[in-house]
């Protein structure tokens, strides 16, 4: 048996960065809608703007950075995209302090965290194929997966507690500090990066770009991938601008609850990441999909018909988000492993931008659909609809060949060019 990976120093370091990254990035999620909502006294339009601006670079540059970081090493594109996030929010503490903060500082401030997120998560996706072996994935994808999961809720849980409990620019540098940390910790990998080989008259990016585009829609797996992962992303962006302010507004809670009732997700998270190590080989990949998609979507529809007291709510919000986390962390190692199976390693980079693009692409349409139904139709009638959209995901999952999957995961595809792929391959990226 191979030593653990959690002897390797390098994915260690990596590990560290990428959480801090994630921590970073998604508490910066919260804590900007929250000061807009707070501090600015945002309406529901408002909001659903500054959310669809910080995911607009998504749909923006999912394809192109696929492309392009492909060929570049990929450590440095991470540490600058985690100095530029760091000076964003460090611009926001700045302002916020000299008394000049808006909305406009936080729509640019959101822009620029999305944009350099973007080339962050692509970036580290692409590293850990270079720097992992394959018969390390179901340990090295459990461990980052867990962390970006775990990450999802535990940073808007700190980003909404600082907020609440701390001022805003404080709440500000705190996102900023752990993109420093990421910087800190990606900058000490030593072990030399290879690039893959280019070969005379290499495409260019556009080329490549459609290059992933057809071998994600050509390829029935992937395709299911990425359809259930829009459909997932644009209900749960709508359900999330409603969420953001059926808690204080309609509940009453306060920012710091909020960010507790969050923060039950992070549990969650990692339950599931240590059910995905074992389920997937004893229960077939397909039935564990489509089983966990229902559990955890189906759970958030307990949301909207919540009423009473806090000594009510807040426990239910408590178990709905850690249920939510658990099966959600499943669905995505899960998804992640059959992703990475089915794909040859000169694609990675370029999958994973495609599933981004396809998948994460319509949140901003998502933000801005779910403050338009809390504005029109009230925040519980909008978010229970949006509730229900969600489960067009396991739906479609159940539809898909992903269903019929056992309990080994699929061959890898014939690349683009028609040659089939090496089985020694280097573990691959998350999901979407």
């Amino acid at each position: 048996m191979p030593p653990s990976l959690w002897r390797d120093g390098d994915f260690r370091r990596l590990w560290g960065g990428q959480t801090a990254s994630q921590l970073g990035e998604h508490a910066s999620l919260v804590i900007l809608p929250l000061i807009a909502v707070l501090t600015l006294d945002a309406d529901a339009g408002q909001l659903g703007a500054l959310r669809a601006v910080g995911q607009a670079p998504i749909l923006l540059l999912s394809l192109f950075v696929g492309a392009w970081v492909d060929g570049w090493h990929t450590r440095t594109v991470m540490v600058s995209a985690d100095l530029g996030r760091a000076l964003a929010l460090g611009a926001v503490a700045v302002l916020g302090l000299l008394g000049g903060l808006g909305l406009p500082t936080l729509f640019v401030a959101a822009f620029t965290v999305g944009a350099l997120s973007v080339f962050f998560d692509v970036a580290y996706q692409t590293s850990a194929v270079r720097l992992v072996r394959r018969d390390r994935w179901v340990q090295g994808n459990s461990a980052l997966e867990g962390s970006r999961s775990a990450a999802q809720i535990g940073g808007p849980a700190l980003g909404g507690m600082s907020v609440s409990v701390l001022s805003a620019p404080i709440a500000a540098v705190g996102g900023a500090l752990f993109f420093a940390l990421s910087f800190l910790s990606i900058t000490r990998i030593r072990r030399p990066e290879s690039l893959p080989e280019r070969t005379e008259g290499a495409p260019g990016v556009r080329r490549r770009i459609l290059e992933g585009l057809r071998f994600v829609t050509h390829d029935p797996t992937l395709r299911a991938i990425g359809l259930a992962s829009a459909v997932f992303q644009f209900s749960f962006a709508a359900f999330t601008t409603g969420y953001l302010l059926f808690l204080p507004r309609e509940l009453h809670l306060s920012g710091a609850v909020v960010g507790l009732t969050l923060a039950a997700t992070g549990p969650g998270a990692l339950l599931g990441s240590l059910a995905a190590a074992r389920l997937p080989a004893g229960f077939g990949y397909g039935p564990v999909l489509v089983t966990a998609a229902v559990v955890g979507d189906g759970v958030l529809l307990c949301v909207p018909v919540l009423h009473g007291s806090a000594a009510v709510t807040i426990p239910v919000l408590l178990a709905v988000n850690v249920v939510f986390g658990a099966f959600g962390q499943l669905v995505n190692v899960t998804i992640m492993a059959v992703r990475q199976a089915v794909t040859p390693d000169r694609m990675q980079g370029r999958v994973a931008a495609t599933i981004t693009f396809v998948g994460m692409g319509s949140t901003p349409l998502g933000s801005l659909l779910g403050g338009v139904l809390a504005t029109t139709w009230g925040l519980r009638a909008g978010l229970l609809l949006t509730a229900v959209a969600l489960l067009g995901s396991p739906i479609s999952i159940a539809l898909s060949p992903l269903a019929r999957l056992g309990r080994v995961l699929p061959a890898t595809r014939a690349d683009t060019h028609g040659s089939a792929c090496r089985a020694d391959g280097a573990a691959r990226s998350a999901h979407p």
